[in-house]
């Protein structure tokens, strides 16, 4: 009989062992040297070369006088120096403060700040805004500058050189800026590097969840929280991970389900990544026909976009161990339509999805290889609890009643940066325990299975990054003519979600040009790309509910009833 056809029951509890990120990556490079750690556009790094290529990064940091303690910004799409550049960091024990290079300017520069960043990496593409961000931030602090063609093979090089690379030439242009080429070359091989020390109370990561108040939040995460995620998944998975084996990483590194699971995960169990700096889906369709990867993660989007790309029909996709679904609910009827493509490509997978909030690094629960249920996200994984309780209490209510999910175990966070009010909302002690508090509506059936509902906590997401109201509402509200404004989603066949504004303007006040051109300048200026409302709509009044606020719930099933009938 076919191993993987075999029921699996996961272990209940793992150890964890006492080691940094980084020598969780060491210990690859002692057992798999030669193997390959990551490939970018077909050039291989071997564990034996990433390691050299951390310590050198490293020392580079070391030199530059970035110590344990420091932050440094991390501003970049899955690229190799990003993936260097944040075990550098985690080598030195500093903390890597990793940020969507799509962010606005304004986002960017209260990213540095909360963190004081000593430094940030960016790639040139995004060199001149975070110039500016450092300047608004007031910052003397260096600017370090990715660039594509330094890691590309030599024929792609030239050709990138000498088209798209050519606009970024004059980049860094800054004193005391360079090139990531130039800075990793600048650290003194004799160059001291710090004892690695693991600290299951450091901060080794902050990654960023919006507020629901309109001011971002940071989430410290540990050494502990991102490898145990990275021994559970594997677990959960039910499937081994070894050398050998590829994930194609396309999920971005400043994301807790890309860097914890696409690019983590991956290195700790000695596979290797094929990174892909951005989702295309020609791209994808060409590297998974070419690549041939064992294992793919995304979101819905991602998946969907593959069922209807004209150059996987009739390809042979039974090289795939695995592929995983989160940031988002995969409907029923998603699920149906991915498992029959996969079926008819000769993958004997199904699509599983897993759950998770960025306060616990990513995924917490997963659906079982060889048991799915209609509507559930699966099973909790190991050493991680889950309880439903009525909301605003401690109170455990029984199976098949809805309630707020919470959870424990080895990956919940920290807490938020400086933020001890959210946090102590968030993270609540029950039992002598920290429990965090999702703000999920679900329930749990008699056998465990875990069934999520809505949000309780206004959310939208959108191509799998979470989009929150209040932060755009914040900056069209900010315009001198607006009297108030609601942000909802809306069903989006492509996305999942779009991104809706309605706007009332001051009594007395007409539209004008010139106030949709403030609004936009403002919206581009305050609020990362992919968040930006695509459609922006001017009202005389809104819904709003008995104690006047805005009837948000409302608005959202008008437009969602108006996609239906069109």
């Amino acid at each position: 009989m076919d191993s993987t056809k075999q029921p699996f029951r996961q272990r209940d509890h793992l150890e964890y062992p006492e080691l940094t990120m980084v020598q969780m990556i060491e210990r690859m490079r002692d057992q798999h040297p030669g193997e390959p750690a990551y490939e970018f556009y077909g050039k291989k790094t071997s564990y034996r070369a990433f390691m050299d290529r951390i310590e050198r990064a490293a020392r580079a940091l070391a030199a530059m006088g970035i110590k344990g303690g420091d932050a440094v910004t991390v501003c970049m799409p899955n690229t190799p120096q990003a993936i260097d550049c944040f075990y550098a960091i985690n080598r030195i024990g500093a903390v890597a403060n990793m940020v969507h290079p799509l962010s606005a300017e304004s986002e960017i520069v209260f990213y540095l700040t909360i963190s004081k960043s000593r430094a940030i990496l960016t790639m040139d593409l995004f060199y001149e805004k975070a110039k500016a961000a450092v300047a608004k931030a007031g910052m003397d602090i260096p600017i370090l500058v990715g660039r594509m063609e330094d890691e590309l093979p030599l024929p792609m090089a030239a050709a990138f050189a000498l088209t798209k690379g050519r606009r970024f030439l004059r980049f860094p242009d800054r004193r005391g800026d360079m090139t990531w080429k130039q800075f990793t070359k600048s650290g003194n091989t004799g160059t001291p590097l710090p004892e690695m020390v693991f600290d299951r109370n450091r901060t080794a990561v902050i990654l960023y969840s919006g507020g629901t108040s309109g001011t971002p939040k940071g989430i410290c995460l540990t050494d502990l929280n991102f490898n145990a995620l990275a021994m559970q998944a594997v677990e959960a998975i039910g499937q081994e991970f070894h050398s050998g084996l590829t994930m194609l990483s396309c999920m971005p590194c400043f994301h807790g389900f890309g860097l914890g699971i696409n690019i983590h995960t991956v290195l700790v169990h000695g596979a290797c990544c094929i990174l892909m700096p951005q989702f295309n889906g020609k791209t994808y369709a060409e590297m998974l026909i070419k690549k041939h990867p064992n294992f793919i993660a995304g979101v819905p989007t991602i998946f969907e976009a593959l069922l209807n790309i004209p150059q996987l029909e009739g390809q042979d996709l039974s090289f795939l161990k695995g592929m995983f679904c989160g940031g988002d609910s995969l409907t029923i009827e998603l699920k149906r339509k991915i498992d029959a493509f996969l079926k008819e490509h000769h993958a004997d997978i199904q699509v599983r999805e897993g759950y998770g909030l960025t306060e616990c690094v990513t995924a917490s629960c997963l659906t079982p290889r060889d048991d799915y249920r209609p509507g559930s996200i699966g099973i909790p994984f190991p050493d991680t609890e889950y309880r439903i309780v009525k909301p605003g209490t401690e109170e455990t209510l029984p199976a098949g009643t809805e309630g707020e999910i919470i959870l424990k175990g080895p990956t919940l966070m920290l807490g938020y940066l400086d933020n001890p009010e959210e946090t102590a909302e968030t993270v609540r002690m029950i039992g002598g325990e920290r429990w965090l508090h999702t703000g999920d509506l679900g329930y749990m059936d008699e056998d465990g299975y875990v069934y999520f509902r809505q949000r309780i906590k206004r959310m939208i997401i959108t191509n799998g990054y979470n989009v929150y109201p209040g932060q755009i509402e914040n900056v069209i509200d900010s315009q001198p003519e607006v009297a108030y404004s609601c942000v909802i989603g809306v069903k989006d066949p492509r996305r999942m979600q779009r991104v809706r504004a309605y706007v009332v303007l001051k009594e007395g006040v007409k539209l004008t040009d010139e106030i949709r051109n403030g609004i936009d300048e403002r919206l581009k200026a305050n609020v990362a790309a992919y968040a930006i409302p695509k459609e922006i709509l001017f009202r005389q009044e809104l819904p709003k509910t008995l104690v006047g606020k805005v009837a948000y719930r409302k608005l959202e099933e008008e437009a969602n009833a108006e996609v239906k009938a069109g």
